[in-house]
C-alpha cells in the first residue's frame, strides 16, 4: 500500500495564537511549532490556552521531531506542556533555541529535553522528512521559514513572515531560497495569513526606530516601554535610541530579564558598557536619564505594567511626567485590559504613546501585497493558508484565486480538519479534536474544561450563595434553622433583607417533600427553591451551593 502524506493543523487555524501543525507521512510525524494563546475576557481564572494534542498522544512512536520556527509564545509557549509527554528532539535557531532554554528552566525540564541548533542554509533529514530552514523578516531575530521535502512533494511552510527591505538586524528574507524552491516546484505552500486583511506592505521595523526617538526626545521625565519579552529586536531598537538620548535602562519583568540576558549572552543584543543599572539603582539617576523596559503591554493583570497602573508593583511607581510606551499590537480579545490600564497610568499622571496615536509598533507580518509575492515566487500547486481567524484565511484565499491557484487546490481549514493528497491534489478530509486545553496554575485540560469555565462565569456575573442545613431522613423534616451566605450577589443590605424570606423558601421546600428522602434529593430541591426566588425577587440566578447534613 502506498504512504500518504497528511497534514494535520491542531492550532492557529481560525485563531490568532498557539499555533501547531503535525505533517505525517507513513508511520513518521514532524511537529511545526507548539504554542499558546492568551485567553478571552470570558474565560475567567485561565492563564492561557495549548493546542488540543490528543491526535498525537495514541501515536507518540511516531512522532519524530518537533521543528520551531521562531521563539514568540503563539510558537513555543506550549513546548513545556508538550515535552512533558513527548520525549522528542527540538530544533531551532540559535536565538529560538536560547528562549526555550529560558522556559524550559523555569518549567525545570532542562535537562530532559535534547535540543539541536539549526540555521538558515542547513539541510536536516528527520525520518522521510528532509528540512530546510530559511530566513525570514519578522519582529524577532532568527525567525525561519520551512522547506519540507517528503516523499509526495516539497510543502513550504513560511512561518511568521514579513518581507522587510530594511530589517532592524540587516538580513532581509531570503529571496534566493524561495526562487529555489520554486524551481524544484512546490506542492503546497502553508502561508501566514495574520494580516490578510491589511492592503499594501507591511512599514519596516525601522519606523519603530524613529517614532521612538521622536517621543524619548520629547520626554522631560522617565520613559518606560513596555513590549513582549522575548521581542529582541524591539528591546535593542529601545536601547539603541536611549543611548543616543544618554538614557541608560532597567529591566522591570522576571521573563524579559532572563531572555535579555540570554540574548546578550549569545550576541544577539548589543548593549554599551555600564548602560544597564538594576531596579535598585534607578533612584539615583534623573528621571531624564532613565528608561525601564517592562512586560505587560497586553494588559495582563499579574505583570508589571497592569501592577505599575494599579499601584502594585513592589518598588515602581507611576510619576507625573512619566511617558509610557506601548509597543506591540493587540491581540483581538485583549483590547478591554489594555484600555483599562492605559485609563488608569493616565489616571497616575502619566503621557501614554500607544498605536495608532504613534507608530510605536508595526506588525511583524506581511500584508496583501507580500502575500500575493509570496505566491508568486512559489507559485504552488496547492495553497493552504494557516495562522488567522477565519476571516483571515479567507481573505487569503482569495488572494491565491486571484493569482490563479485552482479553486479546488485551496484549502481553507480549522484546526483539526485532516489535508490529504489525491495525486498532487489537496483534499479536505475528517475532523480530529483541535479546540481549547485551559492552563489554570498548575491545572491543565480537564481539570479546568468548560463546564469549570461556566461555573466562573456565573459566580462573576450573578454571584453564590451558600445554604447549609440539617435534615431528618426519617421524620421528613427541617432541624433547626438553615444558615444562608450570599456573595457577589448583592450589597450586604439587600441582601440581608432577603435572607429572612430566602430561608421560608428552604423551609417550604423541605416541608413538600416525603420522609426517607434521600439527601441528594433534598439538595436539588432546595436549589431548585431557592433559584426560583432569587429570580422572583431580582432576575438573577446565583450560584447555590447546597450542604445538607442529616441526623
Amino acid at each position: 500500500m502506498t504512504e500518504q502524506l497528511r497534514i494535520v493543523p491542531l492550532g492557529g487555524l481560525g485563531e490568532v495564537g498557539k499555533n501547531m501543525m503535525a505533517i505525517e507521512y507513513g508511520r513518521n510525524i514532524l511537529v511545526v511549532d507548539a504554542g499558546l494563546m492568551f485567553p478571552e475576557s470570558d474565560m475567567y481564572g485561565v492563564d492561557f490556552i495549548i493546542p488540543d494534542y490528543n491526535y498525537l498522544r495514541d501515536k507518540r512512536d511516531r512522532v519524530r521531531a518537533i521543528v520551531v520556527t521562531h521563539g514568540h509564545e503563539d510558537h513555543v509557549g506550549a513546548l513545556p506542556h508538550v515535552l512533558r509527554e513527548f520525549n522528542v528532539p527540538v530544533y531551532a535557531t540559535r536565538l529560538t533555541r536560547g528562549l526555550i532554554e529560558v522556559k524550559l528552566r523555569r518549567a525545570h525540564l532542562s535537562q530532559e529535553v535534547k535540543l539541536h541548533t539549526y540555521a538558515p542554509g542547513d539541510v536536516v533529514k528527520i525520518g522521510p522528512f528532509t528540512i530546510e530552514p530559511f530566513h525570514v523578516c519578522h519582529s524577532i531575530p532568527d525567525t525561519v521559514g520551512l522547506g519540507i521535502t517528503t516523499p509526495a512533494g516539497l510543502i513550504v511552510h513560511s512561518g511568521d513572515f514579513k518581507l522587510d527591505h530594511t530589517p532592524v538586524d540587516g538580513w532581509p528574507t531570503d529571496f534566493a531560497k524561495l526562487a529555489e524552491f520554486a524551481g524544484r516546484g512546490v506542492l503546497a505552500l502553508m502561508s501566514d495569513s495574520t494580516n490578510a486583511v491589511e492592503p499594501g506592505t507591511t512599514p519596516s521595523e525601522q519606523v519603530v526606530t524613529e517614532a521612538l526617538d521622536a517621543v524619548m526626545r520629547k520626554a522631560s521625565g522617565r520613559v518606560i516601554i513596555a513590549t513582549f519579552a522575548s521581542l529582541i529586536s524591539r528591546i535593542q531598537q529601545a536601547i539603541d535610541v536611549a543611548a543616543r538620548h544618554s538614557r541608560k535602562f532597567a529591566i522591570a519583568g522576571t521573563a524579559m530579564a532572563e531572555n535579555v540576558k540570554m540574548a546578550r549572552k549569545l550576541g544577539y543584543l548589543e548593549v554599551p558598557e555600564g548602560m544597564q543599572v538594576t531596579l535598585g539603582e534607578i533612584k539615583r539617576l534623573p528621571p531624564h536619564q532613565l528608561l525601564i523596559l517592562a512586560t505587560g503591554a497586553q494588559g495582563e493583570p499579574t505583570a508589571v505594567l497592569s501592577r505599575l497602573a494599579t499601584g502594585r508593583h513592589p518598588s515602581l511607581h507611576i510619576e507625573p511626567g512619566d511617558t509610557v510606551i506601548l509597543s506591540s499590537h493587540t491581540i483581538p480579545g485583549n483590547e478591554e485590559m489594555i484600555h483599562r490600564v492605559i485609563n488608569r497610568l493616565f489616571q497616575k499622571g502619566a503621557d501614554v504613546v500607544y498605536h495608532p496615536i504613534a507608530p510605536v509598533h508595526v506588525s511583524g507580518h506581511a500584508s496583501q501585497e507580500e502575500q500575493k509575492l509570496l505566491l508568486n515566487i512559489l507559485r504552488p500547486r496547492n495553497f493552504i493558508p494557516i495562522h488567522g481567524e477565519l476571516r483571515h484565511l479567507k481573505q487569503h484565499a482569495k488572494l491565491a484565486l486571484e493569482l490563479g491557484v485552482p479553486q479546488e487546490r485551496v484549502a481553507v481549514v480549522e484546526n483539526g480538519y485532516v489535508l490529504t493528497f489525491k495525486g498532487d491534489q489537496v483534499q479536505v478530509g475528517e475532523r480530529v479534536p483541535g479546540g481549547y486545553v485551559f492552563v489554570d496554575g498548575t491545572w491543565v485540560g480537564d481539570a479546568v474544561g468548560p463546564a469549570v469555565i461556566r461555573d466562573r462565569e456565573t459566580l462573576a456575573t450573578a454571584g453564590v450563595c451558600v445554604v447549609a442545613l440539617r435534615y431528618s431522613p426519617r421524620r421528613g423534616t427541617l432541624m433547626g434553622t438553615p444558615r444562608l451566605t450570599l456573595r457577589g450577589f448583592a450589597a450586604p443590605q439587600a441582601a440581608e433583607e432577603m435572607l429572612g424570606e430566602a430561608q421560608e423558601a428552604v423551609r417550604r421546600a423541605v416541608q413538600g417533600l416525603q420522609p426517607r428522602t434521600p439527601l441528594e434529593t433534598v439538595e436539588n430541591s432546595v436549589r431548585r427553591a431557592l433559584s426560583d426566588f432569587f429570580y422572583r425577587r431580582t432576575k438573577n440566578r446565583p450560584e447555590i451551593i447546597v450542604m445538607v447534613l442529616g441526623e
